[in-house]
């Protein structure tokens, strides 16, 4: 009999602090989700995604994509199912520059430029900072990926 006492003891108190709680906590938002089920490294496309309304707090709200043009060319991280808010983390740009793949590696100062071959050390997507390998004399250096698929180093 105490034992129920007390429990509906706590069931009163958390409904009175729930009653506190702001009226703003949650909000209804729409967000883009997946309307099919998009793999792991699959480009998401517009009419792969469709819209549903959620209510969600402030917190949750930061940690999901809210536009569909934040998705838009981008890439899977992981499996992404239909209906389902899409999180930050579970999306990527695509990758122009594969790991071990050579790239065409462009050195510009001035009004020099010196064109080779790199194997780069990392995947990378446009704007990226990435270490790759003079194949050459195997230095290692830095550079910039570019939408073609090339690695700039130097001042451009």
């Amino acid at each position: 009999m105490k034992r129920l006492l007390l429990i509906a003891a706590i069931a009163f108190l958390a409904a009175g602090f729930l009653a506190l709680r702001p009226a703003g906590a949650q909000m209804v938002s729409t967000l883009p989700v997946p309307g099919i089920t998009i793999y792991p490294g699959d480009p998401i496309t517009d009419d792969m995604l469709t819209e549903r309304r959620f209510r969600l707090t402030r917190a949750s709200l930061e940690a999901v994509v809210a536009g569909r043009e934040m998705l838009v060319g981008k890439v899977a991280r992981r499996t992404l199912l239909p209906g389902q808010p899409i999180t930050v983390n579970a999306v990527e740009n695509a990758k122009v520059v594969r790991r071990g793949v050579p790239v065409r590696l462009v050195f510009v100062e001035g009004g020099l430029t010196i064109i080779t071959y790199a194997e780069p050390m990392q995947s990378g997507s446009v704007g990226e900072v990435i270490r790759v390998r003079n194949t050459e004399s195997g230095t290692v250096i830095v550079g910039v990926v570019q939408p073609d698929g090339s690695i700039v180093v130097g001042k451009s």
